[in-house]
Order: C-alpha cells, then structure tokens, then sequence
C-alpha cells in the first residue's frame, strides 16, 4: 500500500496546469527543457525538474521622471508609461534569470529611459507639447522595441505621461509667456489703432466733401431763389410803383416800431410817416418821396431794410426789441 501511495504522489507532481493567463518553462536543473504556451495540462519529471510560470498577458511599466535636454535648451521633466508582453520564453529566462519580471522591468525602465533622451533631445521643446507629440512617441517605441528585443519580450505601445517644467524654470517660463502675449496684444492693438486712423480719415474727408457739395448745392439754390425773388419784386413794381411804395413803407413802420418803448426822433417836414398822416401821395412833395428801385438793375429793397426819408435825415431800423431812430444830416 504505501508504494501505491508513492507512486500516485509521483504521477500528481508530475502533471501541471498552465492557466489561460500564464506562460511556463519546464527547467531541469537550470536548462529550459520544454516550452508550455498554451492553456491546458503539462508533464514533467519529478523531482528532477520544476516549471517556471510567467505573466503572458499585456504588462505595464511607469517610467521614472526624468529630466531632458530639448534642443532649444529648454529643460522638461518627462515620464512615460510603456505596454509590454513576453513574447519569448527561453530569451526572456536567458537574459533576466531567476529574477523574472522584476528583472526585466528595470531593464526596460533603463532603455526606455535612454530612448526617451535620444528622441526628446532631437527637437525642440515646442514639438514635444505640440501635435507632433504622437511621432516622437512613436519614435520612442520602435527604439525601445528594437533594443528589448534581447530580452524576449515585445515593446508594444509607449505614451508620454507628463511634460513640464522643472519647477526653478516655471518663473522665467511664465514670465516670457507673458511678455511674448503682452507684445502680441500690443501689436494687436496698434494694428487696430492705425486702422480706426484710416477709417476716421476717409470718414472726415468724406464729411467735407458731402459738406461743400451741399453748400455748394445750397448757394445755388439761394442765388436763383433770390433772382426769382427780384424777377417778382421788380415785376409787381413795374405794374404799379406807387402800391409797392405804399407796402415798403408799412413793413418798415412795422419793423422800426416793434416794442413798446420805441424812441424816434425826426424833423418836423420828414416824409417817413407821410403815408400816416393821409392817404394818397402826399400833396406838399408832388408824389411819393419813398425810394424807387432801379428796374434796369433788378434792386429790390432788402428784407427788413427801411424806406429812406426825405432830404437831410437817414432811416436807422430798430433792431430787434430796440428802437428806430432818424436823425438829421449834418
């Protein structure tokens, strides 16, 4: 019965299960003697060998920061974070031995590191934080998988995590960052200045010229309003000289007698109120003493102007609110 025993307990450490998720190596004292990828039940021999079981799934690494030299001189503290599988199991125990993962994870750290230099030292800082950003990761990845390839296992993506200053150069950054928009915005501002400049010089040009054209226009306008006006007068007066003497004479007593202190003084023979002491033309002057325009010449009394008086005296019309006064001719 116990041999029975023996040899079951044999025939049970000589069998192994390989999960989905790992990948083995059946070693017999140290030398890979059998390779066991895929899923399912594995044999070995007891006691004399033993199976090594390793993560065959998609592996993680976060870089370390580190701080680069872009070409502009503009120093970044960068990190990454880097996807990667074992893809070969006898290279894989060759090159990091009994350690494993651990091994291989600070190898990778090592070359991804130096990669991240090569690449990010090649161009400026303005194309890290840019859309080039993709290629430079790309970069990244073929060189680390070219180098990891020693170690049996496959690079399959890396990102750029983080991408900043170091913190004695963020001062000096922000305040170039200022000074650069603040020259922008000056420039912005000057631009529009000298634009607004044109717009109000084409805009006061346009005023003068609209301006003498309208009084230009206006003048026009006045000067054949005011020989119409003449055609008129000279026309009523040519019907009936002594009418248009009598109307004269009643608008400038209206305009030299406004307000209610008006003061004249005038002689006792002045002819401006003759048409007030009767009707008609008065009798002691032979006819009307009130100015006669020159028809030839097209006068016309103007607007508001008094009738000149007799011989020896001068009308003066009141201004507005004042009096009249005539006074004698020396």
């Amino acid at each position: 019965m116990p041999s029975v025993f023996v040899l079951a307990a044999l025939a049970l450490s000589s069998v192994f299960i390989v999960d989905e998720r790992e990948k083995a190596l059946v070693l017999q004292f140290g030398q890979v003697k059998a390779v066991k990828e895929d899923p399912g039940l594995g044999f070995k021999i007891p006691l004399i060998q033993e199976v090594v079981r390793y993560d065959g799934r998609i592996l993680g690494l976060p870089t370390q920061p580190l701080e680069v030299t872009p070409l502009d001189d503009r120093r970044l503290v960068v990190d990454a974070f880097a996807r990667w599988q074992i893809v070969d199991l006898v290279a894989f125990r060759q090159a990091v031995g009994a350690e494993g993962v651990r091994a291989a994870q600070s190898r990778l750290d090592r070359i991804l590191s130096a990669a991240i230099r090569e690449v990010l030292g090649s161009v400026p800082s303005g194309a890290v934080l840019s859309e080039d950003r993709t290629g430079l990761m790309n970069r990244i990845r073929d060189i680390a998988r070219r180098e990891a390839l020693a170690l049996g296992v496959d690079v399959i993506d890396v990102r750029l995590t983080r991408t900043d200053l170091p913190e004695q150069n963020l001062a000096a950054t922000y305040a170039r960052m200022r000074a650069e928009r603040e020259r922008e915005a000056a420039d912005e501002i000057a631009r529009g200045g000298e634009a607004a400049s044109r717009v109000r010089a084409a805009a006061d040009r346009t005023v003068v010229e609209l301006t003498s054209d309208a009084r230009r226009q206006a003048e026009v306008v006045r000067g054949e309003a005011d020989a119409e006006r003449n055609a008129i007068y000279a026309k009523a007066f040519g019907r009936d000289p002594e009418f248009f003497a009598f109307t004269r004479s009643l608008t400038a007593y209206e305009r030299a007698l406004k307000g209610d202190s008006t003061q004249m003084v005038l002689e006792p023979d002045s002819v401006f109120f003759e048409y007030l002491r009767g009707f008609g033309t008065p009798a002691d002057t032979g006819g009307s003493n009130a100015p006669i325009p020159d028809q030839s010449a097209g006068e016309v009394l103007p607007e508001g102007a008094a009738l000149p008086s007799a011989e020896g005296a001068a009308a003066v019309p009141a201004a507005e609110g004042g009096s009249a006064v005539e006074q004698p001719t020396p």
